[in-house]
């Protein structure tokens, strides 16, 4: 087991590596230990084809927050036929979206940023905890180019909230170079990419961009763009 001492002698031995060789070293040395986070977005689509090349048995998790388009559900079927492997599918506590959808409203995320955090913690961080149970570290999609609130990110990090070894492989990617590597290796990809849609979350959630904007633009685009996560990659 690694902690929070070994983030800056990881990132040295690990600095100059391709993401496939991070991808690789994380799956050997956290083996049973080490899951991916996918989303289905493009990125993530990159990763779990990297990962399909090593071991079709590692531990790769999606959230299921009950609000996800068709085109993702599709996507998740489409991934685990072609790459042989099981995507694990974690759901919020039922009771737990029943309470809060009944005392604050169907679509309660446009009322408020704080109805808003809440229902995310409910239906995303809440599961996302119980998929983290036994592991010691977690890969996931980030790329410092994406937004405002992903600058400042490190290849390894240490999350605080979680008590793990965060690793984000393609830290350092461009939009170009992201799908530069999806075309060249036929990866399938959600289909809204096509329509304007970088960032795919939940359906009320996420709209279309406009020519120019942000590539999260289009997720809570009526908060300001300090306040734009749902909580899964809050620091410290």
């Amino acid at each position: 087991m690694k902690n929070k001492e070994d983030i800056d002698g990881i990132n040295n031995l690990l600095a100059g590596k391709s993401a496939q060789e991070v991808i690789e070293w994380f799956l050997r040395e956290f083996e049973g230990k080490v899951a991916f986070s996918t989303s289905l977005g493009a990125e993530d689509q990159a990763i779990t084809q990297m990962i399909a090349k090593v071991d079709k048995t590692a531990d790769i998790f999606t959230l299921d927050t009950g609000r996800l388009f068709p085109e993702t559900y599709d996507l998740i079927d489409l991934t685990s036929k072609k790459y042989d492997l099981k995507v694990r599918v974690m759901f919020p506590d039922a009771s737990r979206v029943e309470e809060m959808v009944n005392e604050k409203g169907i679509n309660l995320f446009y009322d408020s940023i704080e109805n808003r955090k809440l229902c995310c913690h409910i239906r995303k961080i809440e599961p996302l905890k119980r998929a983290f149970a036994g592991l010691d570290a977690w890969i996931c999609g980030l790329r410092r180019e994406q937004s405002i609130t992903r600058k400042d990110l490190r290849l390894v990090e240490w999350d605080e909230n979680n008590g793990l070894i965060k690793v984000n492989p393609l830290i350092e990617w461009t939009e170009t170079e992201l799908w530069d590597y999806i075309k060249a290796n036929q990866i399938p990809y959600n289909k809204l990419h096509d329509t304007g849609f970088p960032s795919i979350g939940c359906h009320p959630c996420t709209r279309a961009i406009l020519q120019g904007e942000d590539v999260r633009a289009g997720r809570w685009w009526w908060e300001n763009p300090e306040t734009r996560e749902c909580g899964l990659h809050k620091r410290g």
